[in-house]
């Protein structure tokens, strides 16, 4: 199955971890959709956003390195 990149960024800059799980990458999905609310509201906001374009920039470049590879457990 071929992984669209750009699916995969907005995905995540969206909700954080929907991007990873597009990737097929579960528990990294799991961990951000975890990590994500907890600094939105530890640091009221501050690196929420931070955590966002992470977010968003790994399940990118996760999409770009393994585009046409089967989807992976």
């Amino acid at each position: 199955m071929m992984r669209d990149p750009g699916v995969a960024a907005v995905l995540s800059a969206i909700i954080p971890g929907i991007g990873q799980f597009y990737n097929g990458r579960i528990l990294a999905g799991i961990l951000w959709l975890i990590i994500t609310p907890g600094l939105w509201i530890g640091t009221g906001g501050l690196l929420g956003w931070v955590c966002h374009v992470i977010s968003a920039y790994t399940a990118y470049t996760y999409a770009r390195d393994h585009r046409g590879r089967p989807w992976t457990a």
